[in-house]
């Protein structure tokens, strides 16, 4: 089965996608946008165009977008969510769903995510529940969004207990990834894709790892020919394994890999507070630990994966919390099955699985990990 096929038009690559459930298109290059819109509205032909942006993107990106969509003579509804994690709760998913039906938008209307992951995932989960269901495209300007949110259909919000458990599976009809949009993104929002990309690499095995290796220093300079070979590997690495598991039942909670104490650091620091990229980082290097202890990895592989994320230039999470506390966090994690904490470990570079840890173990390690800090 063929999972994804590349064709170059110009400066823009498209990518085929077939992830087992959906097939879709994925437009990534220089201003990939009227081929992106162009697709979209002959595919959904819609009367209306919901577009879903943070804060910070609709005033950088949301006019260019909206006038593209106009001169295609559709109508535009431009929407408005808070930046980043905030976004992702009850309340903005409810104020978003009663001015979608407020505008009267149809089910044969389109609604876009134009932002990061934490916007395609809110705005997934929307275009989920409005009509029990309508069309969903995404505009990622993120490189954490590019490298990981926008492939695969998971959408969410958070809830009090824990990240992301509210959530459904919502495949878009296509995505946008401008490789313009990184030049201006914040050094720690990059680092935090570049850490999701370097969780792909480990998963992919050691041609993706030696790949990053040799790249890095083009990675960081945001080199826009690198970049972008970054993303689709990253891509169809995920297409493969989201069409083995579209619903995240066995072979693709491998992608979870370092997220169990990153999503636990998420929700101690306070949503928001360190970039999703950075704390899966740690997670990474915590589960790298153990996994030398539970799944036989040897040294070497824990070093090498340290070397790729000191390459990055992605920092160590600096704050830690006592082990109680951090496990009581990870207990949240979609993962725990009957009270016991599952974690994704890695044997070697390519080979994962997923280990039921006993307590004294996961404490042992988060003892450590708090002295390593201090």
């Amino acid at each position: 089965m063929a999972y994804f096929t590349r064709k170059r038009f110009g400066a823009v690559t498209r990518v085929d996608l077939d992830v087992g459930v959906a097939e879709y298109p994925v437009f990534v290059g220089d201003n990939p946008i009227s081929m992106f819109a162009t697709y979209v509205v002959s595919v959904a032909k819609p009367k209306k165009v919901v577009v879903i942006a943070d804060e910070t993107t609709a005033e950088l990106f949301g006019i260019r977008i909206e006038t593209v969509f106009i001169t295609k003579e559709v109508q535009v509804i431009p929407l408005t969510v808070p930046d980043g994690e905030a976004c992702k709760t009850w309340e903005v998913a409810g104020e978003l769903l009663e001015a979608i039906a407020d505008a009267k938008v149809g089910r044969d209307d389109l609604i876009i995510a134009l932002g990061g992951g934490a916007v395609s995932d809110l705005a997934g989960f929307v275009a989920h529940t409005y009509m029990r269901g309508v069309k969903y495209a995404i505009i990622s300007t993120t490189l954490l969004s590019m490298v990981d949110a926008c492939v695969g259909g998971k959408a969410a919000i958070d809830l009090a207990a824990g990240k992301n458990l509210a959530g459904a599976f919502h495949q878009p009809i296509a995505v946008m990834a401008d490789m313009r949009a990184l030049v201006g993104l914040p050094d720690c929002e990059f680092k935090s894709g570049l850490a999701e990309a370097a969780k792909t690499a480990f998963l992919d095995g050691d041609e993706f790892t030696a790949w990053c290796e040799v790249n890095a220093e083009k990675i960081l300079a945001r080199d826009c020919e690198v970049l972008t070979d970054l993303v689709l590997r990253c891509m169809e690495f995920k297409a493969i394994v989201v069409a083995s598991d579209p619903e995240d039942h066995g072979a693709r909670e491998c992608l979870n890999y370092g997220h169990t104490l990153g999503h636990a650091i998420e929700r101690l620091a306070g949503y928001g507070q360190i970039a999703h990229g950075i704390a899966v980082a740690e997670g990474i290097r915590f589960a790298a630990r153990v996994s030398v202890q539970i799944s036989g990895a040897s040294i070497e592989t824990v070093r090498r994966q340290d070397k790729l994320l000191d390459m990055f230039e992605i920092p160590v999470v600096a704050q830690r919390w006592s082990p109680l506390d951090t496990m009581e966090a990870m207990l949240s994690d979609k993962k725990v099955r009957n009270g016991k904490i599952r974690m994704v470990l890695m044997k070697a570079l390519g080979a994962w699985e997923v280990a039921e840890l006993d307590d004294s173990i996961v404490f042992e390690h988060l003892r450590l990990w708090e002295a390593s800090g201090m």
